[in-house]
């Protein structure tokens, strides 16, 4: 496997920043992009194009992007990927093309050939796709044992349109997945929080889908009014400070749900997953010492010994708020914990793709670090 990282500067320019040198092999190139017209997104990308032995190029709208153990604002990073001993397919579609966000996950799912199928690694729009629905239509879809990691697209902190790269066609409203195949391929994947419960468990009495209208029949808006206080003013982008931890009925594994928008009109929220009615949930807040302890956890479990590897990371928007001048520290954290042959990129999200801590299928995690970690074997 090797693997170059480029970054952009302001003239246009791919600067390359790491030494390995890709030559004819057939090239995977994760692109991630901040606060970049599209226009000048898809520039980059026929850019990339013609210059880098023409790459199969994916990639998405970000909060942050993460190169080596650097956060960037303000530009657009590749790091590309030649494999030895794996091969790949990506398949993108979207959402308005199927019934609903599951029957979207299913097709992703079915249309990547399943025969020497070893991972698949999704990204989505992170406003417009439900990503409840996307990977429990992905993980039915795929054959037993796929493992499925991945994130969704964000914004900054504004909320307001995500978006997906696949080739040289920026599109919105969808998702795309990454197929690899061969037995020589090893992936590591860890996921982690870090947030702590307060205040009284509710109890979820009106909702529909990832709409919360009322918590112990109150007003979902005004009840996370009154906690938030002067943060309330700033909805939804503050909403990532106070994230929502939510067990549904009957069982006893609690995730976390982060707010993507209000309504003021109806006194709703609208979160990253979905709030099934009956749901017991808790208000959230979090310390900058349990986030990076999280992310260090969360990269020592995705860890792989002998050789060089890719570690791709996907943290939430919210931790990237609350961490402030710290969230390098994240990144740092999990670099130490992977060691000194991982190669690191990522974004931040407005939600992660992963499986649960006991083993369960694919499910949408927010406010963690995820890192998924691709080796070849010799």
């Amino acid at each position: 496997m090797k693997i170059n990282q480029l970054h952009m500067n302001r003239n246009g320019s791919w600067l390359k920043c790491s030494r390995a040198r890709i030559g004819q092999e057939r090239v995977l190139a994760f692109v991630f992009w901040s606060d970049m017209d599209e226009s000048a997104v898809k520039s980059a990308a026929r850019k990339l194009s013609e210059t880098c032995s023409n790459p199969v190029i994916v990639g998405c709208s970000t909060g942050g992007v993460i190169q080596d153990r650097l956060l960037f604002e303000d530009t657009i990073s590749a790091t590309l990927v030649a494999f030895e001993h794996t091969s790949f397919e990506t398949v993108a579609a979207l959402a308005s093309d199927h019934p609903d966000n599951h029957a979207l996950g299913h097709h992703l799912g079915s249309t990547l050939p399943h025969e020497g199928l070893a991972h698949v690694f999704v990204l989505s729009d992170g406003l417009a796709v439900n990503g409840c629905a996307l990977s429990a239509g992905l993980s039915g879809a795929l054959p037993p044992g796929v493992g499925i990691t991945g994130g969704m697209a964000a914004d900054g902190e504004r909320f307001e349109r995500t978006a997906l790269l696949h080739g040289t066609d920026v599109f919105s409203g969808g998702a795309l997945c990454i197929g690899f195949y061969g037995d020589r391929l090893r992936v590591g994947q860890g996921t982690r929080g870090g947030w702590e419960p307060f205040g009284p468990e509710r109890l979820v009495t009106a909702a529909h889908d990832n709409v919360l209208l009322e918590m112990d029949g109150e007003s979902a808006l005004e009840l996370f009014e009154r906690y938030l206080g002067k943060h309330a003013q700033n909805l939804p982008a503050s909403g990532h400070l106070f994230p929502l931890s939510l067990r549904e009925p009957g069982s006893a594994r609690w995730v976390t749900r982060t707010i993507l928008g209000v309504d003021r009109n109806a006194g709703s929220l609208s979160f990253g997953g979905d709030i099934p009615l009956g749901s017991t949930v808790r208000l959230m807040r979090g310390k900058v010492d349990n986030l990076l302890d999280g992310a260090e956890e969360a990269g020592r479990l995705a860890r792989l010994e002998g050789g060089e590897t890719l570690a791709i990371l996907v943290s939430c928007v919210g931790r990237k708020m609350l961490l402030k001048q710290f969230t390098e520290e994240e990144i740092d954290a999990v670099a130490q914990a992977l060691g000194p042959d991982a190669t690191l990129t990522g974004f931040y999200s407005y939600g992660e793709l992963a499986g649960g801590m006991l083993g369960e299928p694919c499910f949408l995690h927010n406010q963690t670090m995820m890192v998924t970690v691709l080796q070849e074997l010799a």
